[in-house]
């Protein structure tokens, strides 16, 4: 099996190397006037591209075929295997794929293959120069990753297992019975979310190729933008996906009871998501009106770089994580090439096509007023990259020379949610607003007009909100405040607990706690309402210029002004997580508590209260898992609240024998408003439970509020193919070039702005 894994990546390499000579030299071929011979070059090393592709896949397939086999004649295979039972054993195994270092590099640069294999069978076709660059472009990356896989010992996924981890029978050493996937990982949300983030990673590339594509051709039109968008949304989506599986992993999983707590690798996956939204935002201004394409072309450059940027946290071994690879020399000069290759070939690429993707004639690239849609889209773009460059920086200040700020230090959860919180808030006020707003110059009036109705309706949804920020949240920070001060110092005024001191320090000042609480509840309201109104009126004019139904012009939105409509189901979902956020990571409730036990009688001499709920010791078990290396030790309690019995929780130590690992998997009672969530650590050294209870308030906004903006992205990315098809079938194009027209011209100006946003 080693050699078969070998003999792929070998071949995969080399289809790599023919494929990048071949588009190069059909290339500069095609431009001396030797078409036939450039374009044969340029097919050779199309199907050179769909090869290598074919050959990850052999070499995925292979590490597949061992973790189901259990064939351990694979050192990665030992390390990363699991033995874990029960209907989601299966997808444990299939993990081991990219629950490691060296396997994960394989499925990432299989995954490119992928990306590139399917730009290469589309554009066999038509062999069109802008794609072929980008082929090329593309190429170019997935070599650097299989030449690391196939050159760098440390990273090579198929050395053989020495034989030192086998006995003179040929079965493992105790000491290699013992080596297998963490059992942190064994879940289904974190078997899940590495692949869907690894998705949006490969396919962030392929922005990233047809913007120097463009550069190489010289090709400033939107066509790059075009080919490219749905690759961009595409990746983002699963990105985002990604990130909401790894949120649900931390929730159950960790036992600490939330769902981001700006851990290196956590910010990492972050990175890219971020100055994705600037991407995005900046190919609509592109696609639609010619502008920002010095910043388009940036973006996919940065976009790009700081998903390799994320990777070299991860893997370099520079910061410490739950679950970061272990470190690896080779890795970190890889990642670090890549990094400055890609924002040095943008910019050399922006000086030497200067002229071409210089300012439009027409002055589109112009802000001429603050008030405008143009001002709105280039702010938010500058929030999201200042953003991210600043988390970037805070994330390795821990590795940085002690002399630069923050250097040297590990930066606290409370500092990042200090520059988070107001420039998220800004980030989606401005959001809110620009739709609101006209292109180059906003008129008072007509803004009126827009703002009139949304505005109203989020002014009962912001004073509904009110009341139950004073009537909740403002009592739970008192709580807190109060909570934390007690626990803190002792009678005396000495430092009693380091931790109390810090969420003290974070919980003041209360005017700016408060303040900007309530400052992010105006903002989701106005989010919210805004993009609502914007969704119906877009159904609205265009119902009412077609004379047709509600539901004939909902499925036209979805079908031809998908990328609006889905845009405006995204904010939709962004104002709902934005309430989410603020009741779920700034007005928690946490209890610690050691319950006195008797293990003799099996009771517990007291209940456990938080706020209006009663915890009351029902019981405790002890259970073997079929594997019989697994032990899992489960507590119950009955859930009361305010007397009246609401249900039972069984929060779980799992402990691996094996490894001595243990996980606390933690037991969620979900209202519509808030969850009750108990974790269980175990016995104490004087024999009591210890117990962990939080009541984490409108975290169901936060679910809710992600399924929306998926969904928006979902509606963006795949919408209006099903209608291009049925025509295509029909071919009728001319038919269809008329009825976009017609579209046009019966829409207001008021309904474009709204349609092209």
């Amino acid at each position: 099996m080693s050699t078969m894994g070998l003999i792929g990546l070998l071949v995969a390499f080399a289809g790599v190397v023919v494929s990048v000579v071949c588009l190069l030299a059909g290339y500069v071929m095609s431009r001396k006037k030797e078409s036939h011979t450039g374009e044969m070059l340029m097919w050779g090393g199309h199907v050179a591209a769909i090869v290598s592709a074919l050959a990850l896949t052999l070499c995925c397939g292979i590490l597949v075929y061992c973790f189901f086999s259990g064939d351990v004649s694979i050192e990665y295979v030992l390390n990363q295997r699991s033995d874990a039972s029960g209907a989601d054993a299966w997808l444990y195994k299939l993990a081991g794929l990219w629950a490691g270092r060296q396997g994960s590099l394989l499925f990432w640069a299989w995954l490119i293959a992928v990306f590139n294999a399917v730009v290469a069978i589309r554009n066999l076709k038509g062999l069109h120069k802008l794609d072929s660059m980008a082929l090329m472009v593309a190429q170019l990356v997935l070599a650097a990753f299989v030449g690391v896989l196939l050159f760098s010992e440390s990273n090579m996924p198929f050395t053989v297992t020495p034989m030192r981890y086998f006995t003179s029978d040929g079965q493992l050493t105790a000491a290699a019975s013992m080596l297998g996937m963490n059992t942190l990982l064994e879940h289904w949300a974190m078997a899940i979310h590495p692949p869907t983030l690894f998705v949006g990673y490969a396919g962030l590339t392929i922005p990233f190729a047809f913007a120097i594509g463009a550069l190489i051709v010289n090709d400033s039109s939107k066509e790059w933008v075009i080919r490219s968008q749905r690759y961009a949304l595409f990746s983002w989506l699963f990105l985002g996906i990604g990130i909401g599986l790894g949120a649900v992993w931390a929730y159950v999983v960790l036992g600490w009871g939330g769902y981001w707590g700006w851990d290196p690798v956590e910010n990492a996956s972050l990175l890219s998501w971020i100055v994705g939204v600037a991407l995005i935002h900046s190919f609509t201004v592109y696609r639609q009106r010619g502008a920002f394409k010095r910043w388009s072309v940036m973006c996919a450059c940065l976009t790009f770089a700081f998903v390799i940027v994320g990777t070299f946290i991860s893997r370099s071994g520079l910061v410490q994580s739950v679950h970061a690879f272990e470190g690896d020399p080779v890795s970190l000069v890889l990642f670090g090439v890549l990094i400055v290759a890609s924002l040095v070939v943008g910019i050399v690429g922006l000086v030497i096509r200067r002229k071409s993707f210089g300012p439009s004639e027409n002055g589109n690239d112009e802000v001429e007023s603050m008030v405008s849609r143009d001002a709105a889209y280039y702010f938010n773009n500058v929030i999201m990259v200042v953003f991210a460059i600043l988390l970037a920086y805070l994330t390795i200040a821990s590795a940085l020379p002690s002399w630069l700020p923050f250097g040297g230090q590990q930066v606290s959860t409370g500092t990042f949610d200090a520059i988070a919180r107001p420039l998220g808030i800004i980030y989606l006020a401005i959001l809110a607003v620009c739709p609101l707003l006209g292109w180059r110059r906003t008129q008072g009036k007509q803004f009126i007009q827009r703002a009139k109705v949304p505005g109203i309706c989020a002014l009962v949804l912001f004073a509904l909100l009110m009341v139950y920020f004073v009537t909740y949240l403002v009592p739970t920070y008192n709580d807190n405040l109060a909570y934390y001060m007690s626990q803190a110092y002792t009678a005396e005024g000495l430092v009693h607990d380091e931790s109390a001191v810090e969420m003290l320090s974070t919980l003041q000042p209360s005017w700016y706690y408060l303040g900007l609480t309530v400052l992010g509840l105006l903002v989701a309201s106005l989010l919210f309402f805004n993009s609502l109104f914007m969704i119906g009126r877009a159904i609205a004019t265009y119902k009412n210029a077609h004379s047709c139904s509600l539901g004939s012009a909902l499925v036209a939105m979805v079908t031809r002004r998908a990328s609006a409509f889905g845009g405006f189901i995204a904010h939709l979902g962004m104002a709902v997580i934005l309430v989410g956020l603020i009741g779920s990571s700034m007005y928690v409730t946490e209890r610690v508590s050691y319950v006195e036990y008797d293990e003799e009688t099996d009771v517990a001499a007291s209940d456990i209260t938080i706020q209006d709920f009663t915890l009351t010791y029902t019981g405790n078990e002890v259970v073997q898992d079929p594997n019989g290396d697994d032990i899992f030790y489960r507590v119950f309690f009955d859930v009361y609240r305010d007397g009246n019995f609401v249900g039972s929780v069984d929060p779980t130590v799992q402990f691996v024998q094996s490894t001595q690992q243990q996980k606390l998997i933690a037991s969620v009672i979900g209202f519509p408003t808030e969850d009750l969530f108990v974790v269980y650590r175990g016995m104490s050294t004087d024999g009591e439970l210890a117990m962990d209870v939080r009541v984490n308030p409108l975290i169901t906004q936060v679910w809710a509020g992600f399924f929306l903006l998926m969904a928006g992205v979902i509606v963006a990315t795949v919408g209006g193919r099903g209608a291009s098809r049925k025509l295509s079938a029909k071919n009728e194009p001319a038919q269809q070039a008329a009825s976009e027209a017609s579209d046009v011209s019966e829409t207001s100006e008021a309904s474009d702005d709204v349609l092209n946003d």
